[in-house]
Formats: structure tokens, sequence, C-alpha cells
């Protein structure tokens, strides 16, 4: 599977250091990186379908100084889509109202009816971009139902609800951003953890150092705001664990990519 890291923060922060431990996990993760340095209207979007250890380009990106409130990054391996640009995370677009939304995605989507017609409107493979443009469609159809952008208790319930569908017999570790809050969930036991100290909260697949990082709180959305905790969703307890004919599955699929 991938690997995810989330940031936020009260002030810009130097990541570097940090980008560079989670950058290295892709001996194990060869098939794209991304880098997601992102602003309240606007997401810089990074990211090649080779193994992040073997990127010039990124070698030299973490060379110079990389200072954000808000960043996402993505190591791949793949199991659904092939190996090319269009694949790799992160995924990003703005709704109706002008926001910038951001998505990261660890996991597989086994069996969700509703992304189904999304096949055809993606532009790669990935059940993660279909997650993303139902997730975006989600958020347009209420804004046209209120006739204005929704606020920010209006968005967490919509993806409360929506994390909490999707993660039903699926494996939904996700990042999302919409530019001023960042959102994480985890529904896979000792798949994300979580370090908050001095006005930062870092979210990675892996603990980056040896501080004492946290799990992060189990089949529930979470939504951060300047480096702090700002709401809990729902508890749905639909938790993953990974079955053998899920895995026969995953297997057949990455035989032929």
């Amino acid at each position: 599977m991938c690997e995810i890291f989330g940031f936020s923060a009260d002030r810009t922060y130097p990541i570097n250091e940090y980008l560079k431990t989670f950058y290295s996990h892709s001996d194990k993760h060869p098939h794209g990186w991304g880098l997601a340095c992102v602003s309240k209207r606007s997401a810089l979007i990074e990211k090649e379908s080779l193994r992040a250890l073997d990127s010039h380009y990124l070698r030299e990106r973490l060379s110079q100084p990389i200072e954000e409130k808000i960043a996402l990054a993505h190591i791949r391996y793949a199991t659904i889509g092939n190996v090319e640009r269009k694949n790799c995370h992160p995924y990003s677009d703005k709704d109706n109202s002008g926001r910038v939304w951001t998505l990261i995605h660890n996991g597989t989507i086994f069996d969700y009816p509703p992304l189904e017609s999304y096949v055809k409107k993606q532009k790669g493979d990935t059940d993660s971009e279909r997650i993303f443009l139902y997730i975006l469609d989600k958020i347009n159809l209420a804004q046209q139902n209120k006739n204005s952008a929704l606020n920010f208790e209006e968005r967490f319930r919509l993806l409360d609800c929506i994390v909490k569908n999707l993660s039903k017999g699926n494996k939904l570790n996700l990042i999302l951003t919409d530019g001023s809050y960042v959102y994480a969930h985890t529904n896979c036991k000792n798949t994300l953890y979580y370090l908050q100290k001095d006005g930062k909260t870092i979210i990675s697949t892996q603990p980056l150092d040896k501080t004492s990082w946290e799990k992060v709180p189990f089949t529930q959305l979470l939504a951060y705001k300047n480096g702090k905790l700002q709401a809990q969703g729902t508890v749905h307890g639909n938790e993953y664990v990974e079955n053998e004919e899920q895995i026969k599955m995953l297997y057949q699929i990455f035989s032929n990519l």
C-alpha cells in the first residue's frame, strides 16, 4: 500500500527533514511520489511516477527550504491503476465556490457503487481519484442546494457522513484539506500516527523521528486547523481487516500492471 503525510501549523514551518524521512520510505513504495503545498485558495502540486529516491527533481526541491502551514505528501505502491503520473497523488481541484480541495489516500475501495460512475470521468485509473471526484461532487451539490458556500461545520458534517459510508468494508486512510482545515481518517489499526507539538501537527503512516508519536484516533474523522484539533466526527466502528479473498484480488490486479 501507499504512505501518506499531512502537516498543519499555526504559521509556516520548515518541513524538509520530515519530508526527507518520509520520502526515504519509497524504497518500499516505488511507484510515484507527490507533494502539495497548500494555501487557502491554491495548491501547488508536484508529482512524478517514479521512486522518490530516484527523483533528481525531488532531491533538488528538498535541498531548498520548504516552509508551509499546510502540506500533504504521498508515496505510492500501486495496487489499482497503472504506474503513470496521472495515477500519482495528490489530487486537487476547486469546488464551485472557489475553495481548493486536495486529497491523498492509502487503501483500497473494494465495494462502493456510487464511485462506479466516475470511472469514465476520471483522468487516471485509481479508486483514490474516484474518491476525490465523489467528495467534490458532494460538496458542490450541497452548496448548490444551499445556494452558497458551506461553512466549516457544514463541510465537516458532510465529510463525516461520506467517510462513514465509504469505510464500510473498505480501507480508507486519507488526508484531505480544504485550504484552511486538514482532515484525517483511518480505519485500519496501527497505520496512521500523529505528533503534536509547538503549534504544529504532523500526520504520517509511520512515525518520522524518535519522539513520542501517537496513533491517530480510530474510525472517526478528525479536523485540524493551525496545528490544533478542531473537531472529531462519529466513531463509526467500520474497521478494515484484510481477508484472504481481497489479498488475492489485489495480487491479481498488481500482477497485471
